[in-house]
């Protein structure tokens, strides 16, 4: 009877921990998509802690002891809006044409978010100063997707299925130069451009068929 209430005693001690990581993942994720809203409602500079804190029906003090400060919170909320956007397109996948296809999936997607492509726009302006918070955020983020996008792009002209004289590279970077400014143009004017289909059209001509 001793060991099993030792072992029951044991079971409970090591499942207390996992409930309380759990809910302590619920509400970390619970503050990410609270000042993904906050911040892309009012911009990132205008956004406040006490703010996103009462999106979540808790304390300044309460969010400081997930995230110890506002940037440190960005650098969460950018990876966590991140891990969304990689849920739509498979990147490191086998089947570069579904990478293409989601890029386009993403781009329409997007069209449904403005607040927060508006947030992305400014960071990543923003974030070409050096002593802003988001600045290592972007740098890292546009090696790794002009990277992967290489290798996307690798796969296709390995087969041909590129025109000739578009390297992996060059591709790579005009897909990247051509999203982000449809963003840009898409948010001064809405109405008069399609972001999806605009992507669609390029990726179409650099594959020499449609997407």
């Amino acid at each position: 009877m001793a060991v099993a209430n030792t072992a029951n005693t044991a079971s409970k001690a090591q499942g207390k921990p996992r409930g309380s990581y759990a809910k302590t993942g619920m509400k970390r994720l619970a503050i990410l998509d609270a000042a993904l809203a906050v911040f892309a409602n009012g911009g990132y500079r205008a956004g406040s802690l006490r703010e996103v804190a009462a999106h979540v029906g808790m304390s300044e003090a309460g969010l400081l002891h997930h995230f110890p400060n506002k940037s440190t919170l960005l650098s969460a909320v950018l990876a966590h809006r991140d891990d969304h956007a990689g849920r739509l397109v498979p990147m490191d996948g086998d089947d570069p044409i579904a990478t293409l296809r989601g890029l386009v999936d993403l781009a329409r997607y997007n069209a449904s978010i403005p607040g927060v492509v508006a947030l992305y726009c400014t960071l990543s302006a923003e974030g070409t100063s050096p002593d802003h918070p988001a600045h290592d955020y972007f740098v890292r983020r546009y090696a790794s997707t002009r990277g992967r996008l290489e290798r996307t792009f690798g796969l296709l002209v390995e087969r041909g299925e590129v025109h000739e004289g578009f390297s992996a590279h060059s591709a790579a970077s005009m897909t990247i130069a051509l999203m982000d400014g449809l963003q840009v143009q898409w948010l001064l004017a809405p109405e008069s451009v399609d972001m999806a289909d605009e992507l669609r059209a390029f990726l179409s001509g650099l594959l020499g068929r449609p997407l």
